[in-house]
């Protein structure tokens, strides 16, 4: 026999309000009818009249005293049971559909009700209902549930939809009322918002970094956008303390500027060292780059890539760097530590950067990863019981690009406008959905596409995911390229300051955060721009949704419509956690009183 612990474990319930949360799917009511009404599944006291047998079928005649009416039960497989339930003079309780046939009520099967007057759950689950019963009736009740957090209004919803009196409580017409919809969706991200702040642990800090930013911040040629100050803001109250080690995660749309945010919190480490890594040498170089550029002069600036190194490393206050920094067995102790979209990098290789992170195993340097996918603010504030988040959803300028959606019909205007933009020495890109042909894709391949391209325009340079020299490829193309053909390995980060143009070939089969992190390619600067969506499904409900908003955030609350959310905080391809009352894409306010209500409890 299983315990309750194995029963718990089957069903992935670690919480008591995770068993609460799994609500029945449908209720039995043996509650007797108050009305005689057709087509409606009805429960009567009733007196067997008459029995007889007609071609198999077993017909049974009954009296209804409460509404003194009569009615017949039809019963097409009959077995030695429903000859002793049926007897003549039997007094009984039945219950069925009443339909009305040739003047004759009638019920068709009708079966015996035991236990009348009771409202039984019906639960879906792994368990067997005996044993999903089981546990619901040995944890659950109205003080447990108030032991947990919930109000009192919310425990005994919950108390009623598992051990239901009425059932109007719970229903209207059968589906399940406003009201109780809003508990549990309270109730569902209470509980799940829990569950993260319980895996947050805190660790004391290497030190306190109380680096002066001025230097930076007044040299800079332009003006910091607002949510950018607010982040630095954030980041030198987590930097400034050695009690607790940071963890904050840097959310920032395509081109809001997260590299500023970056080089100030190096120089909120000055003089004591940084370390930052990149997912690629491109992204790692395009960092040193800015930092060398914009950091004042004293302070030392180190690169490591795999066949690459820039100044020196072990004496260096920042150091910026590929993977290859895992591996340097000299590599100093930094009480800062930074990485650049660490979803991208593999298991092994997240490890060793929490390793690094970790220090000693007592005091653990302070941690900032940055992100260029947008969430949901939802999202977002969900995240924050495991880790700070700041959002950067403003950008320095504004993105003049426009998007639409084009099919094979366009395809001759798309050249001409291809050629004047690199007649302009403007750079183009187009992006094609895989490398060889497939049978199953109904496009083009970059195999197959690229003799038209390299006929028609020089400087046309390739790439894709599986390239060993991809990095040189596109190192060279942002040099002296015209027109770049790719698969999605261009999606992140890349900065490319003449590209005005991007196609995006088989744009449906993309999710829309894919598509964004693509547009955002072009007009890096600010150049007009242009993205063109290639599809044969013109008429995308999705795709035209794309084309009307530029802002990231609100595009990544449109893919929740379409697609799963995906989980930035651990790098994994699974998707997100599944709600089965609250609304990401539309449910801010419950989230945030959850939110507010569990840093209470933690801080009783």
């Amino acid at each position: 026999m299983q315990t309750h612990k194995q029963l718990f474990q089957k069903i992935k319930i670690s919480t008591l309000l995770d068993l609460a949360l799994l609500i029945p799917s449908s209720y039995q009511d043996n509650q007797l009818s108050s009305s005689f009404t057709i087509g409606q599944n009805s429960i009567f006291q009733a007196k067997v009249n008459s029995i007889n047998s007609y071609n198999g079928k077993l017909m049974v005649k009954f009296y209804l005293p409460k509404f003194n009416q009569t009615l017949q039960g039809i019963f097409f497989r009959v077995t030695p049971y429903h000859y002793q339930s049926f007897a003549l003079g039997n007094e009984l309780v039945i219950g069925g559909k009443l339909v009305l046939y040739r003047d004759t009520y009638q019920i068709s099967q009708p079966k015996v009700i035991k236990n009348v007057g009771s409202i039984v759950p019906k639960y879906k689950s792994a368990l067997k209902q005996e044993q999903t019963k089981e546990l619901i009736n040995t944890y659950l009740s109205l003080q447990a549930l108030i032991d947990t957090g919930l109000s009192v209004e919310e425990s005994e919803c919950l108390m009623a939809l598992h051990f239901p009196k009425d059932i109007k409580q719970i229903y209207d017409n059968g589906v399940l009322l406003d009201k109780n919809i809003k508990i549990l969706k309270m109730v569902e991200a209470f509980n799940h918002l829990q569950k993260l702040s319980n895996k947050r642990v805190e660790y004391p800090a290497q030190k306190a970094l109380l680096g002066d930013i001025s230097l930076f911040i007044d040299a800079l040629p332009f003006r910091l956008t607002p949510e950018q100050n607010s982040t630095i803001e954030a980041i030198r109250r987590d930097l400034s303390t050695k009690d607790k080690a940071s963890k904050r995660m840097v959310v920032g749309d395509v081109g809001s500027g997260k590299t500023m945010v970056i080089l100030a919190s190096m120089m909120m480490a000055y003089p004591s060292k940084a370390i930052l890594m990149a997912p690629t040498s491109l992204l790692a170089l395009q960092l040193y780059e800015e930092a060398c550029k914009y950091l004042p002069s004293f302070v030392d600036i180190a690169l490591v890539m795999q066949n690459k190194e820039e100044g020196d490393y072990l004496n260096a206050n920042f150091i910026i760097g590929t993977h290859a920094l895992l591996y340097k067995e000299n590599l100093p102790t930094a009480p800062l530590v930074m990485v650049d979209e660490q979803h991208r990098f593999g298991t092994k290789q997240r490890a060793l950067l929490e390793s690094i992170a970790r220090g000693d195993g007592k005091r653990h340097a302070h941690f900032i990863q940055f992100s260029a996918t947008p969430i949901p603010r939802t999202q977002a504030m969900m995240n924050s019981a495991l880790v700070d988040i700041s959002l950067i959803t403003q950008t320095p300028f504004e993105k003049k690009i426009t998007t639409k959606v084009v099919d094979k019909r366009d395809f001759s205007q798309l050249l001409g406008h291809i050629k004047e933009e690199i007649a302009k020495k403007h750079q183009v890109l187009i992006v094609y959905p895989l490398v060889e042909e497939s049978e199953s894709i109904e496009y083009q391949s970059l195999s197959q596409s690229r003799e038209f391209w390299e006929e028609r325009f020089e400087n046309t340079f390739v790439t894709h995911g599986k390239d060993k020299n991809k990095e040189r490829v596109l190192m060279e193309f942002r040099k002296s390229g015209d027109l770049l053909l790719a698969t999605t390995v261009v999606e992140v980060g890349i900065s490319l300051p003449r590209l005005t143009l991007i196609v995006i070939v088989g744009a449906e089969r993309l999710g829309l955060a894919t598509l964004h992190q693509l547009r955002g390619r072009v007009g890096r600067l600010g150049l007009e721009s242009w993205c063109y969506l290639f599809t044969h499904t013109p008429k995308s409900s999705r795709l035209n949704a794309f084309t009307h908003t530029t802002n990231g955030f609100d595009i990544a609350s449109l893919d929740l419509k379409f697609r799963d959310g995906g989980d930035i905080l651990d790098g994994t391809v699974q998707s997100g956690t599944k709600f089965r009352w609250l609304d990401m894409g539309q449910d801010e306010e419950i989230v945030a009183i959850a939110q507010q209500r569990v840093s209470i409890s933690n801080k009783k």
